[in-house]
């Protein structure tokens, strides 16, 4: 009832290359988190699991309240906020060791009050992960998005707040780019008809549903077109590195 080509779904088999791919990330924030955690935007709670394996005390904030009463009751262990931020409410200042939050930056209207409301929360010496899609790698306008950031626009956002800032990057192998190219071939044949670049043009409220429609058609093509690849697809095949520039997801931290 969550999933959406926005809200990518596990059990879906034509998401699964999105889903690794935002799987990675996880697994790449468990190996370096330490102490508290707060992580804004949970959405499905993809990654709770690996993360509660990495810190004591686990928080989550997501603005869906149907959602947060159910990973409530599935983690009673943890605690769940629901909000819709900026600001965030009912957290004391400079609380938290670490503040991930991925993919949710570009859904943000007030981009820079969210990174000061992140940047509150976090203790002297915590830090930041943060991912969001990486504007020069995007195949087409995502209208769900209100803005998506090159590494340059998204260093200096956090430079605002943060002095120090490490720019790293979501990658993929020989596998992912394969599908990449596959993926980009497909959607050209639906923006060719764009004559009038509308895509850009018209409101975002406007184009979410039709590139909803859109985009679950073009999954399950590829999906049926080349089931092997897209379902032999694991968090394996994605990395993070250097070169945040050539990324496909951006993958910042910020210390404070």
């Amino acid at each position: 009832m969550f999933s959406t080509t926005e809200i990518t779904s596990a059990e879906i088999a034509s998401d699964n290359p999105i889903h690794q791919r935002l799987l990675l990330a996880y697994i790449a924030a468990a190996e370096r988190v330490k102490g508290n955690l707060l992580e804004v935007g949970c959405g499905v709670g993809r990654g709770i699991e690996v993360l509660l394996e990495a810190t004591p005390q686990y928080t989550a904030i997501d603005k869906n309240s149907q959602l947060i009463d159910q990973l409530q009751h599935q983690y009673p262990q943890a605690q769940f906020l629901c909000q819709n931020i900026p600001p965030i409410r009912g957290l004391e200042v400079e609380q938290y060791d670490w503040i991930v939050s991925f993919q949710v930056i570009e859904h943000i209207q007030n981009d820079e009050l969210f990174v000061a409301e992140l940047y509150r929360l976090l203790r002297k010496g915590g830090k930041l992960l943060i991912t969001t899609p990486n504007r020069t790698r995007s195949l087409t306008r995502n209208p769900w998005h209100v803005r998506e950031y090159t590494a340059p626009e998204l260093e200096a956002l956090l430079k605002k707040y943060f002095p120090k800032v490490e720019m790293l990057g979501v990658h993929g192998n020989e596998k992912i780019e394969a599908y990449y190219e596959a993926n980009k071939k497909a959607v050209q044949k639906f923006t060719r008809w764009d004559f009038l670049n509308l895509q850009y043009r018209l409101p975002r409220a406007w184009l979410q549903v039709p590139y909803d429609i859109l985009n679950r058609l073009n999954r399950r093509g590829l999906q049926k077109k080349n089931t092997d690849l897209v379902d032999d697809i694991t968090h394996t095949d994605y990395f993070v590195g250097d070169k945040a520039e050539e990324s496909l997801d951006l993958f910042f931290i910020a210390e404070k």
